[in-house]
């Protein structure tokens, strides 16, 4: 939980990601990556995408937001650098529609890759047409406040997830994954080598190879009892 103390700043300074690392990581997309990294970081499905095809990544600028209220939004785009991607938490559940095509705009201005909102978003047919990628809660046309104050660049939870500024963000399709910082590299060696292994395989279940017998479970299926009949027992 965020402290009173950490209500009502903005932290200028954080970690990022290169656009070298931030590209690998979507080519390797969300799947790869959560496998990759030990099944850890990946955001609930509460979180997903208004669009399809669609897949990026970069380093998190984060957001603390009041319930219906997006002043911090607009406090956050000022700290975006091209490459980073813009992920808001609440401090209580939400749904409002905090974000809208106004700040998309404002945001693709300074470069930033897309938006990752644990609350609601509207104006989702300009967002898509205007290529801006999001990945929210709710789709609702509630609007917002700008009346309290939250904060800028502190650790936050969204979608069940502990999210630090900095942190490489992964989103397509699938969902949402989180990689901390420090392990950016890792997830990246870790994932390139899952791919490989994973074309290895589907170039031999196209030549009709059975996962069963890639994978080696025949001896598993036998040992839990598993029986082949040429028809069911008659009654």
């Amino acid at each position: 939980m965020i402290g009173p103390d950490l209500i009502g700043i903005v932290v200028r300074q954080r970690p990022t990601i290169s656009t070298q690392q931030a590209d690998k990581l979507a080519a390797l997309g969300v799947a790869t990556v959560h496998e990759a990294q030990g099944r850890i970081g990946l955001l609930r499905p509460t979180v997903h995408p208004i669009q399809q095809g669609t897949s990026i990544a970069g380093a998190a600028v984060t957001v603390l937001a009041q319930p219906g209220d997006n002043w911090m939004l607009h406090v956050a785009v000022e700290q975006c650098r091209p490459g980073d991607i813009l992920v808001v938490a609440c401090t209580t559940d939400n749904t409002d529609g905090m974000f809208g095509d106004l700040l998309a705009t404002s945001l693709m201005a300074r470069g930033v890759k897309g938006l990752i909102i644990d609350a609601g978003v509207r104006d989702t047919a300009e967002l898509r047409a205007m290529g801006f990628p999001v990945w929210a809660k709710a789709v609702h046309a509630r609007g917002t406040v700008k009346a309290t104050l939250g904060s800028v660049n502190v650790p936050v939870v969204v979608a069940g997830q502990a999210i630090l500024p900095g942190d490489a963000i992964i989103a397509d399709d699938d969902g949402v994954v989180v990689v901390a910082n420090a392990s950016v590299d890792k997830a990246i060696e870790l994932g390139e080598k899952r791919v490989a292994n994973e074309t290895s395989k589907r170039e031999r279940l196209a030549a009709g190879e059975l996962g069963l017998d890639i994978y080696t479970m025949r001896p598993e299926l036998e040992k839990l009892g598993l029986r082949y009949l040429d028809e069911l027992p008659k009654a």
